[in-house]
């Protein structure tokens, strides 16, 4: 089973114990990705080559967008809150001094060129089930 799959049926879990203690339920836009209490909202998209998505922290707490190694297509250009080049650069960045985090009301943008699936959690987040995908046809 993929680290992500597990992760993922286990934070279904814990989200419905936490149903009712979410964070705020903000609008978002048509290729927009909202973070709540240790939750991509919604966890997987579909959008077409070219299409720009944005995360939203839509929470009271600090999240991060990190795409998986490995977990992309092999032509595309790895993409992380901070600017990261790598998964584990994005993971020192932020276990050292908190870096690629996204405060409350901040947002990160990525450009999906390359059709195929791409994985990605929230490093703080991801033993909560906090994962994501995004699909690109």
């Amino acid at each position: 089973m993929r680290r992500r799959t597990l992760l993922a049926s286990l934070g279904g879990a814990v989200s419905v114990g936490l149903a009712g203690c979410l964070g705020g339920s903000a609008e978002l836009a048509e290729n927009e990705v909202g973070m709540s209490t240790r939750r991509f909202e919604p966890t997987s998209k579909v959008v077409e080559a070219g299409t720009t998505v944005r995360w939203r922290n839509t929470d009271r707490g600090v999240h991060t967008v990190t795409a998986y190694d490995g977990e992309t297509p092999e032509e595309a250009a790895y993409f992380a809150t901070g600017g990261f080049d790598s998964e584990q650069a994005a993971k020192d960045a932020w276990y050292s001094t908190t870096g690629g985090g996204l405060d409350p009301g901040e947002a990160f943008e990525y450009t999906f060129e390359i059709p195929g699936e791409y994985d990605y959690y929230c490093i703080p987040h991801e033993a909560a089930g906090m994962v994501g995908t995004i699909v690109v046809e």
